[in-house]
């Protein structure tokens, strides 16, 4: 279930930063859906192979900022890759990374907070 919502409302963020960055172009929902499978995709794949030897060369210091590059590359890639969305330039990338990051952030300890109080640990009150 995490998966799908995280899906929903990573497409919901690229379609939001369309609205708001004049230099991204995003059709439809539907568009803005494949772009967050395949951005998702390509994360888990060459965004794994890039980031490995990144994290090397900065000694694991900058991983949150490597994770950031290695996702706005991966958006790019994406630009290339779907007919119906379109980013102008590299900062834009960035602010989507940067906005899906916290997205994901934000929908992953929501899940968290809820296995941990239905998980069924009985909470104490003091």
């Amino acid at each position: 279930m995490e998966f799908i919502v995280s899906l929903l409302v990573s497409a919901g963020v690229i379609l939001l930063m369309a609205y708001l960055l004049p230099s991204v172009t995003v059709k439809s929902f539907g568009t803005a859906l494949w772009v967050a499978i395949l951005i998702g995709i390509l994360n888990a794949t060459v965004g794994w192979l890039l980031r490995f030897p990144m994290n090397l060369v900065t000694f694991f210091l900058l991983e949150f900022v490597v994770r950031l590059i290695v996702t706005a590359i991966m958006i790019k890639l994406a630009d290339k890759l779907v007919r119906n969305f379109e980013v102008r330039g590299f900062w834009p990338a960035i602010v989507i990374a940067i906005a899906l990051a916290a997205a994901t952030t934000l929908v992953s300890s929501t899940f968290n907070d809820n296995d941990r109080t239905t998980s069924g640990e009985v909470e104490r009150v003091y």
